[in-house]
């Protein structure tokens, strides 16, 4: 009897592309953010480019926003191996494209601004038919051990990316661009390697607009699932310190790109901590109070970073911020798998994407937008107290997910 999901080898070339693929976005993001910030400063003062730096979140978020209704469906539709391999190879191109512009000094804002627009459209598509094709590979009893090995691919990313990115641009500036476009074609391979796999298949006797209707309609009966997506949701979006780091690197820490690079990297150190403990000893017990409670931290630990003028210090907040927030990432991820119906993972898929895309580059919209009236400072304070303020209320109004002892669905679901 096979004990670990690295025992299958479906899971193996999934896990691999993803980190890939992890390596590559999380990389790409901090470079285009870095770059975007510098080019703005030329001409800007420091509330007004910060300002930059939350659009381009947004821009990253709207096509996601719009799309959300249609990705779900697609991954619950179509082959999601062939949607998640589509996506690499268009992020590839894109990143290509970036490279190429960047080398013969015509890169500008405008091709940035254009650019997020893609990568926007190509992880509203890839996210739900990533998420909703790991329970097609593995057990149900191996779920939350497979889901705590993908986070460690997502989290080892977010740190070898940025680690790598930041001193390999100022080494020259297209390099990093270049090798993500690499990654992301890495990535496209082993997604290529995964066979074909039993799933459960949407009801076809419904038209298009019913089947995305019965997938928000499940959202929203399930509290447990609907108080999980919305917390991340409402947390996320008011506490988004990472938006700021360029901000910080260059005009408060003053510490360039090496500190450009070990602040990025630094959540996601607290969070691989979290994710490879689960890996070995999934939480199994008062799921839903350690997912609030640790919420609650990731807020306190906001704020001690936005008034934090010492690099080590900050970036010791940055790390309590990704191990809270490990927490509750891998307590929604768990939730929504066990929780959900396979022929529905894509679309309920979709609705948790939107929301995160929402706490994650609308939140950077958002916490942009806040640094130009109030100063990049006042804005990550403010924003980790309004976090604090919103998980004491979610513990009221959800009760049930204080209530959730275990992952395990209710006998009657």
């Amino acid at each position: 009897m096979q004990q670990h999901p690295f025992f299958i080898a479906n899971f193996r070339y999934l896990w691999a592309a993803r980190f890939a693929a992890m390596l590559a976005y999380y990389g790409l993001a901090l470079i285009i953010g870095w770059q975007s910030y510098n080019i703005a400063r030329e001409e800007l003062d420091i509330a007004a480019s910060a300002g930059i730096l939350g659009l381009i979140g947004l821009l990253q978020f709207i096509p996601l926003f719009l799309l959300t209704p249609l990705v779900g469906w697609a991954a619950d539709r179509w082959d999601r191996r062939w949607i998640a391999r589509i996506t690499s190879l268009v992020q590839a191109l894109i990143a290509l494209c970036l490279a190429i512009l960047t080398l013969i000094d015509q890169i500008s804002l405008n091709y940035i601004y254009i650019a997020a627009v893609f990568l926007g459209i190509c992880r509203a598509f890839m996210g739900p038919a990533i998420s909703a094709l790991t329970p097609n590979l593995v057990p149900k009893d191996m779920l939350p051990k497979a889901i705590a090995l993908s986070t460690i691919a997502w989290q080892t990313g977010v740190i070898i990316g940025p680690a790598i990115a930041g001193p390999l641009y100022s080494i020259a500036d297209y390099i990093p661009y270049t090798l993500c476009a690499i990654l992301y074609a890495l990535s496209c391979i082993g997604l290529c390697l995964i066979s074909k796999v039993e799933r459960s298949m949407i009801d076809r006797s419904k038209g298009p607009l019913r089947q995305v209707a019965d997938g928000l309609s499940y959202v929203w009966g399930n509290k447990l699932v609907l108080g999980a997506i919305t917390l991340d949701l409402f947390v996320m979006f008011l506490a988004g310190a990472q938006a700021m780091i360029p901000v910080f690197a260059r005009d408060i820490l003053e510490v360039g790109e090496l500190g450009l690079s070990l602040l990025a990297i630094s959540p996601a150190l607290g969070a691989l901590l979290v994710a490879t403990w689960f890996s070995h000893k999934p939480l199994a017990k008062n799921v839903g109070r350690k997912m609030l409670i640790a919420m609650a931290v990731f807020g306190a630990c906001t704020i001690g970073f936005g008034f934090s003028k010492i690099l080590p210090l900050s970036m010791l907040f940055l790390a309590l911020c990704g191990a809270a927030d490990m927490f509750g990432v891998f307590v929604r991820s768990t939730l929504i798998q066990l929780h959900t119906p396979d022929n529905k993972r894509g679309r309920v898929g979709a609705v948790s994407q939107m929301t995160i895309s929402a706490s994650n580059e609308l939140g950077d919209a958002f916490t942009g937008g806040l640094a130009l009236f109030i100063g990049p400072i006042a804005a990550i304070a403010v924003g980790g107290a309004g976090a604090m303020v919103i998980t004491g209320f979610w513990y009221r109004i959800f009760p049930q997910l204080n209530a959730a002892k275990t992952f395990d669905p209710p006998k009657d679901d």
